[in-house]
């Protein structure tokens, strides 16, 4: 099997000998059709959460169900479907409470990873994932059925970049209508943090970036505004447009501790800062205590949009097929893996919204 493997933080190497375990119960193996490239593929990538090496990284993946393991229900061979990294047993005291995302249970998969190299070095099975490969195996709660209709390429970027920042908006803050909301980072999670505020009913969305070409697309994707932080004083513009106060909801979608603590004078007083975009690990940010405890703010973590999976991917797929969901416009280039180190270096210079590989 073809799959680009990271042995030193860095660039990964595309081989061609990399073996994968046979599923076992509860287990499903895909064959990969695209995986989009996550800015958290690149933080593992480089070490910015440690990790162990040689490894495979990609998660945001779609393709078509080869084999399944016994116990399998919710999919057979042949189906489309959405690979995640959302790993659930559905029995837990999180997945009790409606929290699949957080899931405390530990996985046959979580100990023993299916990848190995032919002279039996093992591989580490990435972001539980392992999606820049041609297949993988994962457990069958990491995958969602979808319609053949929905192209995979455009499918792949539902498996988080989506989830994350739309689910931000609409699971983990529950934005009602009417309400103002700021999106700080105008990305692929960021962009998605916007549509879901646009699909909520907010009327002031305002866009932060640095980047006049992103906020551009934040404006094709619902924001009312959009501020160049490089240009402009972001706060004064902020309280200018909702009343002197403030938002009611800002979303971090950026791994910056710099815009974490900028955006706690973003938000109202009782308003609400979602963190979105995760740092490396050991970065510090650092607040006023008594800001956010005398004007009452609220600041809340958000990770992977508080997905229920089989609840939430239907509906997303439903709102793609009415054309209410942009997933098409969020693809920049496509590559093959061989090209995978040109479209990495493409993200990392801010040039993509997403750069997709695809297999076929």
């Amino acid at each position: 099997m073809k799959a680009a493997v990271c042995r030193e933080h860095g660039k990964p190497l595309v081989i061609e000998n990399l073996e994968l375990a046979e599923p076992q119960a509860g287990e499903v193996r895909v064959r990969i059709a695209a995986c989009a490239i996550c800015h958290s593929d690149i933080i593992y990538m480089d070490g910015g959460w440690g990790g162990e090496l040689p490894a495979v990284y990609g998660h945001e993946a779609a393709g078509v169900v080869e084999q399944i393991g016994p116990g399998v229900s919710l999919v057979k061979p042949g189906d489309h479907v959405v690979v995640t990294l959302i790993r659930s047993c559905g029995h837990c005291f999180f997945c009790a409470q409606g929290d699949p995302h957080i899931c405390e249970t530990r996985f046959p998969l979580d100990f023993n990873s299916p990848l190995h190299r032919d002279d039996g070095e093992k591989v580490v099975h990435g972001l539980r994932t392992g999606a820049f490969a041609e297949q993988v195996v994962v457990d069958a709660s990491q995958v969602v059925a979808i319609p053949e209709s929905v192209p995979l390429d455009s499918a792949s970027l539902l498996a988080c970049g989506v989830i994350t920042g739309l689910g931000a908006v609409v699971n983990t803050a529950k934005v009602p209508p009417g309400s103002s909301v700021v999106v700080v980072g105008t990305g692929g999670v960021g962009l998605n943090s916007v549509q879901g505020a646009a699909l909520s009913g907010a009327k002031t969305i305002i866009a932060l970036d640095l980047d006049d070409g992103k906020l551009a697309a934040a404006k094709a994707f619902g924001a009312t505004h959009g501020i160049n932080t490089a240009q402009e004083n972001a706060l004064a513009q902020i309280q200018a447009l909702t009343g002197g106060r403030g938002a009611d909801y800002v979303f971090v979608t950026v791994g910056s501790t710099a815009a974490i603590e900028q955006s706690v004078d973003f938000a109202r007083r009782g308003g609400t800062i979602c963190i979105v975009g995760m740092p490396p690990s050991g970065a510090m940010a650092a607040f006023e205590a008594v800001n956010i405890a005398d004007s009452g703010k609220k600041l809340i973590g958000s990770k992977m949009g508080s997905t229920r999976l089989q609840i939430d991917m239907p509906g997303l797929v439903e709102l793609y097929r009415q054309g209410r969901l942009k997933l098409d416009e969020l693809i920049t280039n496509r590559y093959p893996l061989e090209q995978i180190n040109e479209a990495i270096d493409s993200v990392r210079r801010g040039e993509a919204l997403r750069n997709v590989i695809v297999f076929e």
